[in-house]
């Protein structure tokens, strides 16, 4: 089976309980000294993405790159007056539960939600877009440099990319085989390419001609968000629909002590990555 299948087919049979226990946002929060609610927490994420990604454009057409059931297009589509969003992702169940979300929400004929590789883009014919946002997608994904060269030929001049994803450490100083070993696992559960660092995905960009680039690590102000899933996880409420979502789903959650040992180990960071395209 591909990775693009096993990934399609993790999504299709994890997202139900996802959905059932934290709602539509299927991403990291960000969590300061102040934050007591986890979901308000998966908002101030992209929030503060926004924030750090310097966009402010007006009437946005956006490509939400790994959407999900299109949680952050829906948010997005709703700040910015006359936006629109093109939203992709491998999993049929997640467009299909995501497009009901859009008609729940009155936004059907703003956002288009499409089972599909982002890498069938045709930036011709389907863009340009004023933002590209990539959340926590990324890592799924094993031709970084493909990607970033997708991403910049989709954007119009002066268009933007705002990208989170899961990083491993920078090297040197290199890793260790136990911090080898838990990234390993991480990828292999998780259905992951190898991971890179977030230096890497900066020297993509530097080589294609991005300007304005900058990183950031957030792996601190995400790491809260596990503790929650974890403790979520082991809810017996939840244990029916872990049951019946199967042994992927059920490894899946498994994982989860993988990360926590990764973050802890800081083998594993939160990587952000913005960048422009020239407006020449």
């Amino acid at each position: 089976m591909s990775l693009n299948a096993r990934i399609a087919k993790f999504y299709d049979r994890s997202s139900p309980i996802w959905l059932d226990t934290w709602g539509e946002q299927m991403h990291h929060g960000f969590y300061t000294s102040e934050t007591n609610d986890h979901q308000q927490a998966q908002l101030d994420m992209i929030e503060k993405l926004l924030e750090w990604g310097q966009f402010s454009g007006k009437s946005p057409r956006i490509l939400d790159a790994g959407c999900g059931v299109g949680g952050s297009s829906r948010y997005l589509v709703s700040k910015y007056e006359g936006a629109s969003a093109l939203g992709m992702t491998l999993s049929p169940l997640q467009a299909e539960r995501g497009r009901t979300y859009n008609e729940q929400a009155g936004l059907a004929d703003r956002i288009q939600l499409q089972a599909r590789d982002v890498f069938t883009l045709d930036p011709v014919k389907e863009g340009p877009f004023d933002l590209i946002w990539s959340l926590e997608s990324a890592e799924h994904m094993a031709d970084k440099a493909g990607l970033l060269q997708l991403f910049f030929d989709a954007l119009k001049p002066g268009g933007q990319l705002i990208m989170a994803t899961w990083c491993s450490r920078p090297e040197p100083p290199y890793l260790t085989p136990k911090e080898k070993q838990t990234l390993r696992r991480i990828e292999k559960l998780y259905h992951l390419p190898p991971m890179v660092s977030v230096d890497e995905l900066e020297k993509a960009a530097q080589t294609q001609g991005w300007i304005n680039i900058a990183t950031a690590d957030w792996s601190e102000a995400v790491e809260p968000f596990w503790g929650a899933v974890i403790k979520s996880g082991l809810n017996p409420k939840n244990w029916p629909g872990l049951i019946k979502a199967g042994s992927g789903t059920i490894k899946g959650a498994w994982a989860m002590r993988y990360m926590r040992r990764g973050f802890k180990l800081k083998c594993i960071r939160y990587g952000l990555l913005r960048a422009q395209k020239p407006m020449k």
